[in-house]
């Protein structure tokens, strides 16, 4: 009797154990596999284990890999945090009365073509656009607000904080990662627009867009002539003027090759024009404007001047 149950056990063993590893159970498990690698973008073999340590519950090995991640990225992020990040894009979202320009960094620009690094660069604008649409209430006709590092930390996007996002970035792709700066602008008058563009990837009102350059101008225009808004964003973007210009305090540069007055600048889109004619012939104003150039440097610290907390903005009289 004992041999004949040791030997039905040792059968439901060798049973239970083809069926375990039987081809439609390998390829139920590599399919599994294979969505939480593709989902997640991990390694094969972090994916494999988490699996393995939740019983194949996707969703708990999910969470899991993202924990280690983030773990990981806090402690990647402080020992890479002094290697030069300059590479990388800016950012912009905007309609006609909020906007958003942003800056993240990496340290190379591989890194700065994956799609991990877009979605990074995109929660972040996001966050600053919503910032500029709820917190920026004060007077006067455009209020706006420039962001470091670590006010764009403490932003929210989804229900996380911008550093918990960034360090989870930083743990997938292995590399330091700067969110560096930020413009959030709201015009306060309906006679002000807003508008943004980034190069080489054209915004559009609306959307999110990015690349190496970008600007957000104020401006007004009336009338019934085309809206030159973007067309003056492209302008900036190219020729980087120093400032707008007061044709009656400032004069023109001998060689318009050095012009850095906005207004006295050869119009990009037709050189034969001075913005300032642009301006005239469509009934526009410029207000404000902002450019980035992704790994420009900044002055930053700079003595007598205090960085303003999250509930302080600039209103532009």
């Amino acid at each position: 009797m004992k041999q004949m149950f040791e030997s039905y056990s040792q059968m439901i063993f060798q049973l239970v154990r083809r069926l375990h590893f039987s081809p439609v159970c390998q390829a139920a498990e590599s399919s599994l596999l294979a969505k939480l690698r593709k989902k997640t973008g991990y390694t094969i073999a972090n994916c494999k284990k988490a699996l393995e340590m939740h019983n194949n519950d996707s969703d708990k090995a999910e969470a899991w890999l993202n924990e280690q991640a983030q773990a990981m990225g806090w402690a990647k992020a402080t020992k890479l945090a002094g290697r030069t990040a300059l590479q990388g894009l800016v950012a912009v979202k905007f309609t006609k009365d909020h906007g958003a320009l942003v800056e993240l960094n990496c340290e190379t620009d591989f890194v700065a073509k994956n799609e991990k690094f877009h979605k990074m660069i995109e929660d972040a604008t996001i966050a600053c656009f919503k910032f500029a649409h709820t917190n920026l209430q004060s007077k006067g006709p455009v209020t706006k607000m420039e962001l470091d590092s670590e006010q764009l930390a403490n932003l929210n996007v989804e229900g996380k904080k911008l550093s918990e996002v960034l360090a989870l970035f930083i743990g997938s792709v292995g590399e330091n990662a700067v969110l560096r700066r930020a413009e959030c602008w709201k015009a306060n008058s309906k006679d002000i627009k807003i508008a943004g563009y980034t190069h080489p990837a054209p915004a559009v009102p609306g959307e999110y867009s990015a690349g190496k350059y970008g600007a957000l101008l104020a401006y007004k225009q009336s009338g019934e002539t085309e809206d030159i808004g973007r067309q003056i964003c492209q302008h900036i973007v190219g020729c980087a003027p120093n400032k707008i210009g007061v044709k009656e305090k400032d004069k023109p540069a001998k060689n318009s090759d050095d012009e850095t007055c906005l207004i006295f600048q050869e119009y990009l889109l037709d050189p034969s024009y001075t913005v300032e004619e642009v301006l005239q012939q469509h009934n526009a104003e410029v207000i404000d404007y902002v450019r980035f150039s992704c790994g420009e440097i900044v002055e930053t610290n700079m003595p007598g001047v205090e960085k303003q907390p999250l509930d302080t903005v600039q209103t532009l009289q």
